[in-house]
């Protein structure tokens, strides 16, 4: 039987969430391949059968909507529509999935041998994968998956089997196709590949279009595509794209659908397989090409560990309960459903509101372990200029009270109660030994030793980065609290409009930084205010904003929190105001810049930066 692992949140008035079940428990304890080869039969959209590839091709190339498209590029173009209908076929040819079960078995099987090596657990809640059941008999379901690994879309396709469920299709970019052998493989296990830019080219936007309307309707297999649009180097959340999100809930808008399900999933690593690739992605190292050997050589990995992972099904959100009142569908029935138009203002605002409210789902469903708290209180403590790093005792302390106030904030925290925190924090820092070091019972997140080469400064800036990357997890957690304590040391005085009045800059600052729900300020404002006085930081009256005799430690974390983000902030100013920025934009001067910055960031700078960003803030709001 597959183990449990039960999440356990103190306060009653929290969202109660699923338990998991550990999905390789099984595949540890019987036959990987008679798992391949079970019997596999999911459940069907409304019981119907789905249709084939090929007739699927032949749907898209006979449908009115695109037949329209060809006749107009045939007259644009002065070509004859039989020469662009064959454009359109190759351009299809080259999209198009070719899904076989016969490879879905394959990989089930080849990746049940990697994931077990990799990872001590895989853990699934199965009340979202009932709820996902049932949905998919339902209406056309949507899945859309955090993106922090290029694992996301192979762990989603090993669950759904493993549970019986439809295989999706895909969305991956044209990169993936490039890969021999493995490239049509992923083809052949539901992938269809897409470029990464259309440009202005309406007979591919057409296609493909076209294409994911008619998968979507048919209910051919769930849709599935990463509403961020790329991997999140950072592990921050990104803003979401609306291209892909607009085309899927076009057949709603339209009557050709009763409704469509879009089920947001959370992806959560406990150790990222590309954690050092990420750091020197973001160092300006350039990014390695897929390729069949980079993969083979890639072996390597299947060495170390991994840890947990943790994937959360959420709740199932139907786009016509959420249409109701804000969008008149009328509209669509004033031109022919064939003919393309672009969304007006009404429908714009509605998709971007959508794709808010999915990521922030996505948020609040990741399980964060103990390691993104220690990464809170690593960095924060090398920020200070701490060469000795921080005692075990110290650590293990303040991440017992960095852990109880994530909890008071709502935290989804995978902290196993049963242990003292000093085994917790033990295990975790054994997990991330290629980051920190212990010696003499101290902590230290690398060797401080002098810096004496342009390579040694880099790969001391991997490791902040890599660090950072961890503590990022939990940035939804504490971003509104943090833009609140940061306000309350800027504004001028404790009253409430004047602290607002510095939280409202710094939310506008920051609003393409963090996901921050357009025009919902107000909102986490109070939420912010909620969270600081349940936590006992806080005590507010109608007029003022107050501190708490404990609540200064609290604010302290909290502000610390955004002081790289201040940084940053500074920096750009500083380099905008010097009119540098033009010429450091030129690409031969990347590895300049990289190396002034990241020696910036180590030569006890910060402190000054910070000071003056907040400087700045106190007389912008003001």
């Amino acid at each position: 039987m597959a183990s449990r692992a039960v999440y356990v949140h103190r306060d009653p008035m929290l969202k109660k969430r699923d338990d998991f079940e550990d999905i390789l428990e099984e595949r540890r304890h019987s036959s990987d391949l008679r798992y391949a080869l079970k019997c596999y039969t999911p459940v069907l959209y409304k019981g119907l059968s789905p249709c084939r590839a090929s007739e699927l091709k032949s749907m898209v190339l006979q449908s009115d909507q695109l037949q329209y498209v060809i006749n107009q590029v045939s007259k644009e173009m002065g070509r004859t529509a039989e020469e662009v209908q064959a454009e359109a076929s190759t351009i299809l040819d080259e999209m198009a999935h070719r899904l076989q079960i016969s490879t879905v078995r394959f990989f089930a099987f080849t990746l049940s041998k990697i994931f077990k090596t990799l990872f001590r657990s895989i853990c699934v809640n199965e009340e979202g994968i009932q709820r996902l059941q049932q949905a998919i008999h339902e209406h056309p379901v949507i899945l859309l998956p955090s993106h922090r690994s290029y694992m996301d879309f192979l762990l989603m396709s090993y669950v759904l089997y493993t549970y019986d469920l439809s295989v999706p299709v895909i969305a991956a970019g044209m990169d993936f196709m490039g890969m021999k052998i493995v490239g049509e493989m992923l083809r052949m296990s539901g992938a269809f590949f897409i470029r990464r830019s259309f440009g202005g080219d309406k007979l591919y936007w057409a296609v493909f279009s076209e294409y994911v309307q008619i998968m979507v309707k048919s209910g051919f297999a769930p849709v599935e595509f990463f509403l961020e649009g790329t991997r999140s180097r950072t592990a921050k959340s990104l803003t979401p794209k609306l291209g892909l999100l607009n085309i899927v809930i076009d057949p709603f808008l339209k009557g050709e659908v009763f409704d469509i399900s879009l089920v947001p999933v959370s992806i959560s690593y406990e150790r990222v397989l590309e954690e050092a690739l990420y750091a020197r992605e973001l160092l300006g190292v350039p990014k390695p090409k897929e390729s069949t050997s980079g993969l083979f050589k890639a072996r390597k990995v299947l060495s170390e560990d991994y840890g947990s992972i943790h994937i959360y099904f959420g709740q199932p959100v139907s786009v016509r309960a959420l249409a109701e009142g804000k969008v008149n569908r009328c509209q669509f029935n004033l031109t022919p459903r064939h003919i393309p138009r672009k969304p007006g203002e009404e429908i714009q605002s509605f998709v971007n509101d959508l794709a808010y409210r999915l990521v922030r789902s996505q948020e609040e469903n990741m399980v964060l372990t103990p390691w993104v708290l220690l990464a809170f209180l690593l960095l924060q403590n090398q920020a200070v200029g701490n060469e000795r790093g921080m005692s075990l005792d110290e650590l293990t302390e303040q991440a017992a009270w960095v852990r109880d106030l994530s909890r008071q904030f709502g935290a989804f925290l995978h902290w196993p109660d049963q242990l003292p925190p000093s085994k917790v924090v033990s295990s975790s820092l054994s997990l991330h030994r290629g980051l920190v070091r212990i010696s003499d019972g101290r902590v230290q997140l690398m060797p401080h030793s002098a810096m004496t080469s342009e390579e040694e400064l880099l790969n001391r800036a991997v490791i902040i980065l890599s660090c950072a990357s961890y503590r990022n997890q939990a940035l939804h957690l504490f971003i509104r609290p943090a833009l609140l304590a940061v306000a309350i040391q800027a504004a001028s005085s404790n009253k409430k409009q004047e602290v607002y009045n510095s939280f409202s800059f710094l939310w506008n600052m920051f609003s393409n930084e963090f996901i921050l729900c357009p025009g919902a300020a107000v909102q986490d404002f109070e939420e912010a205010c909620y969270l600081l006085v349940k936590s006992g930081a806080l005590q507010i009256s109608q007029q003022e904003i107050l501190v708490s005799g404990r609540g200064h430690r609290t604010l302290a974390f909290l502000a610390n929190i955004l002081d790289p983000f201040l940084e940053g902030y500074q920096v750009r100013k500083s380099l905008a105001n010097r009119d540098i920025g033009r010429a450091w934009r030129i690409k031969q001067n990347c590895k300049q810049i990289r190396y002034f910055l990241t020696k910036l960031r180590f030569a006890n700078m910060p402190h000054t930066l910070r000071h003056l960003a907040r400087r700045n803030i106190q007389c912008s709001s003001n």
